[in-house]
């Protein structure tokens, strides 16, 4: 999860009785070197607005119209405490589609009412109803990213007539998978970098000047694996985006080795086989903190669902992969968009 929230011969649909592992790097070709990657620059949105949700309001921008023949997505960030700036790598799908981003309630330019007991997996998955009618949205896509990935297998869950594709990127789906991942992970690294780690977690830690280096390393390798874009970062100074630590902690823990927070026992591996699995695709990196093999089982449990490998990538899948990870998601909404035209 983040504070600030995955094919050969290219992505095709899983019957019931099959589900391949699928590594995008033939269907997709990487990103010349020479090519600035991400985002060139941050587009306006087409419309902003603060809707009201329980506790208070949420910022939410709109890029492309509501109105186009291609059905709306709508993208939660991760955290908790995120903010949208690590979904703004989708804003390109807005050539086709209305592409919707927001701010949870409680940080980014979202109302920040301070209150920990709105901090639910809940409350915060009733947002989504309560933008798509502020919107006048009758049907849309929704997909999340790491944290986000929570929202989205919760809204799935609840199968609402409005959803007609779904997305669960690197998605949280059990605390004890996603500690069992980072701990395999963790296995791999220098023996110094993991005698680190473990002294961190000690009650006389060393200095923390030695622990964050530690965390680095495995952040590098399993969080963002390239150079982040500065068209971002300057957006987010432009516009005073900042995410909310203090929610990370209180939901989450002090870092993503150790979860003490109000996450710490969610298991929503029941919620997997209430998924509509044919409307749905998990998403994963290579080296993602939320292993391949873990949300294989994850798209497994939901009959049907598709599943996509980017190769090369970390969590951040936007960051490391924009163009891989785009183009993984246009050719799956555009699958659904066809599967919901035919009725």
């Amino acid at each position: 999860m983040t504070i600030g929230g995955r094919a050969r011969r290219g992505i095709r649909r899983n019957s019931p009785n099959r589900r391949d592992l699928l590594v995008a790097a033939a269907a997709v070709p990487l990103a010349a070197a020479a090519r600035a990657k991400g985002l060139a620059a941050v587009p306006p949105p087409t419309r902003e607005a603060m809707v009201p949700v329980e506790g208070g309001r949420v910022y939410v921008r709109v890029n492309g119209h509501l109105s186009a023949p291609r059905l709306p997505l709508i993208l939660a960030h991760g955290g908790p405490g995120g903010t949208h700036l690590h979904n703004l790598e989708a804003l390109p799908l807005a050539d086709e589609r209305a592409v919707i981003l927001y701010d949870q309630l409680g940080t980014g330019l979202s109302d920040r009412p301070d209150d920990p007991r709105l901090w639910t997996v809940a409350r915060f998955t009733d947002e989504l109803e309560a933008m798509r009618r502020a919107l006048g949205i009758a049907r849309w896509h929704m997909g999340g990213f790491s944290w986000g990935g929570t929202l989205a297998l919760e809204y799935g869950a609840r199968r609402p007539a409005a959803l007609a594709g779904l997305v669960l990127g690197s998605p949280l789906v059990s605390t004890r998978a996603w500690i069992a991942d980072t701990d395999a992970w963790r296995a791999r690294l220098p023996a110094d970098v993991q005698a680190t780690l473990s002294a961190c977690e000690r009650p006389a830690p060393p200095s923390p000047d030695r622990c964050t280096v530690a965390q680095d390393a495995f952040y590098a390798r399993h969080m963002v694996r390239t150079q982040g874009n500065p068209v971002t970062a300057a957006y987010a100074r432009a516009r005073r985006i900042r995410g909310n630590p203090a929610m990370y902690r209180a939901m989450w823990g002090p870092t993503e080795f150790t979860a003490t927070g109000t996450l710490r026992a969610y298991d929503g591996t029941p919620l997997l086989r209430r998924l509509d699995g044919a409307r749905a695709l998990f998403v994963t990196g290579q080296y993602d903190e939320a292993r391949p093999a873990t949300v294989a089982a994850f798209a497994a449990a939901a009959m049907a669902a598709e599943l996509a490998v980017i190769p090369g990538s970390g969590h951040a899948l936007f960051e490391d992969r924009p163009d891989e990870t785009l183009a993984v998601l246009r050719a799956f909404l555009g699958r659904q968009d066809s599967f919901t035209a035919r009725g």
